[in-house]
């Protein structure tokens, strides 16, 4: 007999920084201790969180996201908790946060998310500085909106036990559950850097850390309190296709290279295509086989003088575009430009498929949602094709002297100056690169 589609539940907050990660990974970790298989996703657009999250779970974490995705996509992709006995989804920002104008299927807040799935929200509040007037915090946000069920609350950095005495009364009188109260606890918040958190991979004590959040969490969170709070909502489906830039695609991965969504990897692979994984900081060139070429996006700023120095991967990378699609995302692109310039000013020699110049010696932040309607084709999708992403970047446009690969407007319809470019090679190949990061196809 086929076990039942599980239950599940969304970490959200009234702001960013509230201590949400810290909460879905502590709880991750505690249940997985526990016995019980618990599949992650997380709302929003995000590489960072769900690396973490499929450390802590040992199951992929997705991404489901509705201002880029509509309600089939998502139905699709919440398939992968087949197997699992609970979904813990980690929001984004504050809980009723978005862009200024829906997309696909809402404006992307975790809110839209709780509405369409039915999963309920675990409030996550840092209670700083307030005892009783948490509650009111509290109170107003499980009636601002009656699609979204708030299941109950969890206080974070409580200062003492007469401190959490005061904001369990507050609750109680604004009749809204507690179902754990978390102590200030330095040793396991995350290192950050200038685009968030520092990757999964990357962390010096992974293991130790998601084992010390996950007894933490046991120690002060009512386990069985999260698991009855979970419901079961919105009927999965079957994924919905997505088109893969080749048959054969070679893939750049590296610590240079890991920003690539999983439901695109799945996608690409249930259409039949094999993914072929180079590493540019291993100076290793794209698969010849391959027939088309992929570079995500990452933090080749961190690694700008090994990149430089990589001639076999520069070479081979030229050697396929001449022939071939090559396409880059964001600091895939910029490695695909002519040069970077590192925060410390010096310029460092890259690829040269594109005249792109870069530089974050002056940061600059691109954060948004990002529309784009395709003047010429990348891999896997046609000129004229409308594609919904998001940029978050730093990188400041030194020169772009190659034609625009798509013009490129926010959640509000204003254009954004970060068109992308492209280049044709004598062979028949093209370079594309976009600043934004591909999350889905436009419906429209």
């Amino acid at each position: 007999m086929p076990r039942p589609f599980p239950p599940g539940v969304i970490i959200s907050a009234p702001a960013s920084g509230t201590g949400k990660t810290t909460l879905a990974l502590g709880l991750l970790a505690a249940f997985r201790a526990a016995g019980v298989t618990v599949q992650p996703f997380k709302s929003g657009p995000d590489y960072i969180d769900p690396a973490f999250h499929t450390a802590a779970a040992g199951r992929d974490s997705v991404n489901l996201d509705t201002w880029s995705m509509g309600a089939g996509r998502i139905a699709g992709l919440i398939s992968a908790a087949e197997g699992a006995d609970l979904v813990i989804a980690e929001g984004s920002m504050g809980l009723f946060d978005g862009a200024v104008a829906p997309g696909e299927a809402g404006i992307g807040a975790s809110a839209d998310l709780s509405a369409l799935t039915g999963w309920p929200v675990i409030l996550v509040l840092d209670v700083s500085g307030q005892a009783q007037s948490a509650a009111a915090v509290a109170r107003g946000f499980a009636g601002f909106r009656p699609d979204v069920r708030l299941a109950g609350v969890v206080l974070n950095k409580v200062a003492s036990p007469r401190h959490e005495t005061l904001l369990r009364q507050g609750m109680e009188a604004a009749g809204l559950p507690v179902l754990g109260a978390l102590p200030r606890r330095a040793s396991i918040e995350l290192p950050e850097r200038h685009l968030g958190l520092v990757q999964a991979e990357e962390h010096p004590r992974l293991a130790a850390l998601l084992d010390e959040a996950g007894r933490f969490v046991a120690g002060h969170i009512d386990l069985g309190a999260v698991r009855g709070a979970a419901v079961a909502g919105l009927a999965p489906a079957a994924p919905l296709a997505v088109p893969p830039p080749a048959e054969r695609i070679a893939l750049a991965r590296d610590a240079a290279f890991s920003f690539v969504y999983p439901h695109l990897l799945a996608g690409w692979r249930a259409a039949g295509a094999t993914i072929l994984p180079f590493s540019p900081l291993a100076d290793e060139g794209p698969d010849d086989s391959a027939g088309a070429c992929w570079l995500p996006g990452g933090y080749p700023e961190l690694h700008a003088g090994r990149l430089a120095a990589a001639q076999t991967f520069r070479s081979r990378l030229c050697a396929f575009a001449d022939t071939r699609p090559v396409h880059g995302e964001c600091g895939g692109y910029m490695a695909m430009g002519a040069g970077l310039v590192d925060k410390d000013g010096t310029r460092h020699r890259m690829a040269g498929l594109l005249g792109l110049e870069t530089s974050f010696a002056k940061r600059r932040m691109h954060l948004g949602y990002r529309h784009a309607r395709l003047a010429a084709p990348i891999p896997g999708h046609d000129p004229g094709a409308a594609l919904r992403g998001h940029e978050f970047h730093y990188a400041t446009i030194l020169s772009q002297p190659d034609a625009a690969l798509a013009v490129v407007t926010g959640p509000d319809g204003a254009a954004v100056d970060e068109t992308g470019s492209f280049r044709e090679y004598p062979g028949g190949g093209r370079a594309t690169g976009t600043f934004f990061h591909l999350i889905a196809e436009a419906s429209a």
